[in-house]
């Protein structure tokens, strides 16, 4: 498509920095200026003339300048294809064309941060401005619009290289930007009008885009869509990968389980915990959330809820991993773990755990409630004859804390607060304990006395008839099978402990 020269030009924007070299470069170019209140004025303190748009509509602007540009001869202009049937429209109703527009939009954000003054923060959310920027980004196969000061400077070279004609796929790109512009400005007045709100599915999406080395695989692109450094410092390492993204998300939504507590260490590989541990020091932690499966852990996501101290840096760095997350690092341990250049340190600020998930799939999107929901010893309803034991109650509650971070059909095992077993991602619960199971044996740690966790209820007796005879005596699981009574029964024959708690954690 030929290019097409800018002849008329609305201008109508709240900062004026950077703006004064393109009214004198469109001045040059003799296109025809329109423009409102202080930016009028700015452009005759230039010795540039400029019309006033109330000269074009017929109006004053009026209610506190709430109403300026809103009007059939303002928008017509600017909306109108430049074909036959819209061109008769417009020399109709005397309409002339506009074939830009430079908008800078109420500094909203700005005005937030620096006031709790809710009359002025509400002055602040522009309409005109926003709606001009819409209605040039429609019609952009026939107008330019710049939406925001920070696209000045790319405008102004456009302008200067092309003579004042632009190509279709420079509308195209200023569009783009416009709706970028437009979308993140909504987004922050959404941000505001939440504040309080349950309903912070969208507010909690900061909307900064941060594009990825790659996607899942090299050959598939990814962007992540959020404020990483809301969250986190990253004190050494390279880029973030779209995986490990993915990774952290998992660990820091197991961590915020143990927040609070004893040292805490867990080891994740594919967002599924391979080890988890509580223990009297950092170091013995990480110690036994290792030993749960060390296999796995080469090349996994570490986190933990305690500082990382210089012998538990020492143990760690023997291992090959991706990411350590951490809420601090003593600075000799950060000395030791920053020697690996490519290691990802990431300093935890806060874990936080949306409050809303979504998930594409078909030609949609889903969003459900996070499962937020963690049973306590007093949620617990024994359903056996024997009932647990204080450190069995102990060892039901932190595996149910695991198993519900694991992919179903998941199982986890527990044994002294260390995860010993885990069976995830299974089509079948049984096929879940039996991995778990193995992976216990494989690496010689003791299920006698352990206990089980399940994420979902047992259909049949058969995974408690498993468990018992591979020598776990306590089970923990929602319950609510029509046969609940068979594992009951089994439990209680043999001498077994089990506790429902009537919440199912399934994990797809």
């Amino acid at each position: 498509m030929a290019s097409k020269k800018i002849k008329s030009a609305l201008i109508s924007v709240y900062t004026k920095d950077g703006l004064e070299p393109i009214i004198r470069e469109l001045n040059e170019l003799g296109v025809q200026l329109y423009s409102t209140g202080g930016t009028k004025q700015f452009i005759e303190d230039l010795g540039v003339a400029v019309e006033a748009v109330e000269e074009l509509t017929s109006y004053p602007s009026i209610l506190d300048g709430r109403v300026k540009t809103l009007h059939p001869k303002v928008f017509g202009g600017i909306l109108a294809r430049r074909e036959a049937s819209h061109l008769d429209q417009l020399q109709q109703y005397d309409i002339p064309e506009i074939d830009l527009v430079i908008v800078d939009l109420y500094p909203f954000e700005e005005t937030v941060a620096a006031t709790k003054d809710e009359a002025a923060i509400i002055e602040k959310v522009d309409i005109g401005g926003v709606s001009l920027i819409r209605a040039a980004a429609k019609n952009y196969k026939d107008v330019v619009v710049v939406p925001s000061r920070t696209d000045y400077e790319f405008f102004l070279k456009l302008l200067v290289e092309k003579e004042g004609g632009t190509e279709l796929a420079d509308r195209k790109e200023l569009a783009r930007r416009a709706f970028k512009v437009s979308s993140h400005y909504d987004t922050a007045i959404y941000q505001y009008f939440s504040q309080g709100s349950e309903d912070l599915a969208f507010k909690e999406s900061v909307m900064q885009a941060g594009v990825l080395r790659y996607g899942e695989n090299p050959h598939q692109q990814g962007v992540f869509y959020g404020d990483l450094e809301a969250l986190f410092d990253q004190l050494n390492g390279k880029e973030l990968s779209y995986n490990n993204l993915v990774d952290i998300d998992g660990a820091v939504n197991l961590m915020a389980e143990f927040v609070g507590g004893a040292p805490t260490f867990a080891v994740l590989k594919h967002t599924n915990a391979c080890g988890v541990a509580t223990r009297p020091t950092v170091l013995e932690a990480w110690e036994a959330a290792l030993a749960g499966d060390p296999v796995s852990a080469f090349g996994g996501i570490l986190i933990c809820n305690r500082p990382i101290d210089l012998p538990t840096a020492e143990a760690i760095d023997e291992i090959f991993y991706e990411v350590l997350i951490a809420p601090d690092f003593e600075p000799d341990a950060l000395t030791h773990l920053s020697k690996k250049k490519k290691r990802i340190l990431l300093k935890i600020k806060d874990f936080y755990v949306s409050r809303r998930t979504f998930k594409r799939l078909l030609n949609g999107i889903i969003e459900q409630d996070t499962d937020l929901r963690t049973e306590q010893a007093a949620d617990l309803e024994i359903v056996t004859k024997k009932a647990p034991t204080a450190d069995q109650t102990e060892d039901l509650i932190f595996a149910n804390k695991c198993v519900k971070h694991l992919k179903s059909n998941a199982i986890a095992l527990a044994k002294n607060l260390q995860l010993v077993g885990m069976g995830c991602g299974q089509t079948s619960r049984v096929d879940a304990l039996r991995q778990a199971i193995d992976k216990a044996q494989r690496f010689e740690l003791d299920l006698q006395g352990a206990v089980m966790a399940s994420d979902a209820f047992f259909p049949f007796a058969d995974s408690v008839e498993i468990a018992q005879k591979a020598g776990i005596n306590a089970v923990i699981q929602p319950g609510g099978s029509i046969r609940d009574k068979d594992s009951i029964s089994y439990c209680d024959e043999h001498g077994m402990t089990m506790a429902m708690t009537g919440v199912r954690h399934f994990k797809h």
